[in-house]
């Protein structure tokens, strides 16, 4: 029988509010929480993620189907296996690794410095809505080769992608809303599609255009779904995380100073940023079979929902799991953006996140750039923080005011 625990319910304003309170209580009380309105089962301990994350065959992305094919297009990444899922990973990983991501690096620096320069003569800037959402957006159309004047028309057609995928429950104007969004993001890219096939460039469409699987090039609605995939995958966790890691350094000003004194500390804090308060909350999956977690069995068929936030604060797997701390032992930077890290802030195992290299290394280059800049960086008068999303979480705002660097 499912466990119903009426005291919270994950669905509820007061967990919207503010998750992390009821983590506890979850992993101590309710392991496997059973919500009705979703049928789904929110599984909270860190070893439980990680068992559903790792066993592939017990737990499959089938769900994905429903969640995310309609307003992808077509089937994305975590929903293939086998050979398939190696040709096409490796295509758009290369796209993110090595030489590319160098120059990548390049072109995120160039854009930052272009974003930031009208926000630095006037000593306030909101972190989130002045530069991180339409950078996160245009740092990935340029790895696209799309358009970046574009930016706002496909970060509207994308917020509506990512609210079908990212919502437990849609009204039926809101799911005409969201596939709306994706027939126009489809119609929009079906020309550049075209073109990169005749004239293809060193951009990742082009890529996906003249790459072949098993002799075979990919169908328009295949090449469709993956770039659709990586817009959604690299600009959802970008904005957030570099608003968070902001916001824990400014309320942790002793481990901001060592950041800024030692810029080698960056990856360390934004991994600590990742585990503290991951952009991603919740990582869905299909029981495909009958599997049992703290004495509760979980049907074939149903859907499980792992809780990211509540698995990275389990104090079974980190020492003071609440408490910010960019120098923890049990976090292993170097692992960090791996398959292999402790934290499940990427997924894990077959699945984990492509873009986790080319996510550090953007928040890295951007942080490192701001540091410097923004001097005595602190949070505007009268600011109140908040924070939404229950699939996806971070700050609504983040107005901080500094004193530009020789001002």
């Amino acid at each position: 029988m499912p466990v119903v625990n009426d005291r919270i319910s994950v669905l509820s304003e007061d967990f919207a509010a503010d998750p992390y309170r009821h983590f506890a209580r979850l992993r101590e009380r309710t392991p496997v929480h059973y919500e009705p309105a979703v049928d789904g089962y929110f599984l909270s301990r860190h070893r439980d993620v990680k068992r559903v994350l790792t066993d592939h065959e017990a737990f499959s992305t089938e769900t994905l189907q429903v969640r995310a094919e309609p307003v992808m297009r077509g089937p994305v990444l975590a929903q293939m296996t086998g050979a398939e899922h190696t040709a096409k990973r490796k295509i758009v990983i290369r796209s993110f690794t090595g030489s590319a991501l160098r120059d990548q690096v390049r072109a995120v620096h160039t854009n930052a410095a272009e974003l930031l320069a009208p926000f630095l003569p006037r000593g306030r800037m909101d972190l989130v809505n002045d530069f991180g959402r339409p950078f996160a957006v245009q740092v990935t159309l340029d790895v696209l080769g799309l358009d970046r004047g574009d930016w706002r028309q496909l970060a509207d057609w994308h917020g509506g992608v990512a609210e079908f995928i990212t919502a437990l429950t849609l009204t039926p104007e809101r799911r005409r809303h969201c596939l709306d969004c994706a027939e126009r993001l489809e119609a929009y890219l079906r020309p550049v599609i075209a073109r990169r096939r005749r004239h293809p460039g060193e951009d990742l469409i082009s890529k996906l255009c003249t790459a072949e699987f098993d002799g075979v090039a990919m169908s328009d609605r295949e090449v469709t779904a993956l770039v659709i995939n990586v817009l959604a995958a690299a600009t959802e966790p970008a904005d957030k995380t570099l608003a968070l890691l902001f916001k824990h350094l400014i309320d942790h000003p002793g481990q901001l100073a060592q950041v800024r004194r030692d810029p080698g500390l960056l990856p360390a804090a934004i991994a600590e940023t990742l585990r503290h308060t991951p952009p991603v909350q919740l990582i869905p999956r299909r029981a495909e079979r009958d599997a049992e977690f703290a004495g509760v069995t979980v049907p074939a068929g149903a859907t499980v929902f792992c809780m990211i936030g509540a698995a990275n604060r389990d104090p079974d797997a980190f020492t003071a799991p609440d408490t910010f701390d960019i120098h923890r032992p049990d976090l292993a930077t170097a692992r960090s953006f791996t398959a292999a890290a402790q934290h499940l802030s990427f997924g894990s195992g077959l699945h984990q996140c492509v873009g986790a290299a080319f996510t550090r290394a953007e928040i890295e280059t951007v942080a490192a750039l701001l540091l410097p800049l923004l001097d005595r960086v602190r949070f505007s008068p009268g600011f109140r923080y908040r924070e939404t999303g229950l699939y996806t979480r971070g700050p609504v705002a983040l107005p901080l005011d500094f004193t530009p660097r020789g001002g």
